[in-house]
């Protein structure tokens, strides 16, 4: 039987999802949560990879087992696991469901904090020097739904077959101090958003023109975009199927 875990986790001290030699992830604390509780090996398929420090407020992956679940099986895997990663809900679906592969959309956040607040240092990246221009990072943000190929923005040595993706929205919204960019698409590439977001806010600082962040896009060359914003302002916010 396969089941969905819906969670949640703050990636500060995680070297992001998917599991690796020599550092921790989230997914490795879970399997090892879940292994715990059944007394043999279980390994969950997450519905994406999150980077070093990034966070996500809705995370989905599936398991298999022979066997229906414990009734408290979120209350014991949310004793196990350290606080920083929260189970919300498990539920049966489907024996062919897939936690990536039937995956709609993604949602990101990111966050940046315009001045200084001891607060948030660890969930958003606080700008201290001139205001970006929102309305000229929300005119370059359109241009995103007009492309596919996302190549520009892109980690160079990444093992994908191609760098399309199809953007379905792209924003910023402004409260006070706090400003947040939401981004859906059907897939995302390893560091995809970071880059975009450090390029957009040249934008708003008017380092570069409408038409430079349109010639970046078509030039489908990492080097031509703006810097990668630190990881801990991300966020993995909603996956639909």
């Amino acid at each position: 039987m396969r089941y969905f875990i819906e969670l949640s986790y703050n990636g500060k001290n995680y070297h992001g999802w998917q599991i690796q030699p020599d550092a921790i992830s989230v997914q490795e604390k879970i399997n090892n949560a879940l292994s715990t509780v059944y007394q043999k090996d279980i390994q969950i398929v997450g519905a994406g990879r999150t980077d070093t420090g990034v966070h996500a407020s809705q995370m989905f992956a599936h398991f298999d087992i022979d066997k229906l679940i414990d009734d408290n099986l979120v209350f014991k895997l949310n004793s196990i696991l350290p606080n920083d990663i929260f189970i919300k809900a498990i539920f049966l679906v489907d024996d062919e469901k897939h936690a990536r592969f039937d995956a709609l959309s993604r949602s990101y956040e990111y966050k940046i904090w315009l001045g200084r607040n001891p607060f948030l240092l660890d969930f958003s990246w606080q700008i201290h020097s001139q205001k970006p221009n929102i309305a000229l990072m929300n005119e370059a943000a359109k241009l995103l739904l007009d492309y596919e190929d996302f190549e520009s923005f892109s980690k160079v040595k990444t093992d994908v077959h191609t760098f399309n993706c199809n953007v379905t929205e792209a924003f910023w919204i402004q409260k006070e101090n706090q400003l947040t960019f939401h981004i859906s698409a059907n897939r995302f590439l390893r560091n995809m958003v970071r880059a975009i977001v450090g390029t957009l806010l040249d934008v708003g600082l008017e380092k570069i023109s409408i038409s430079d962040f349109k010639n970046i896009i078509e030039s489908k060359n990492r080097s031509n975009a703006g810097l990668s914003v630190p990881a801990k302002g991300l966020f993995l916010t909603q996956i639909k199927y």
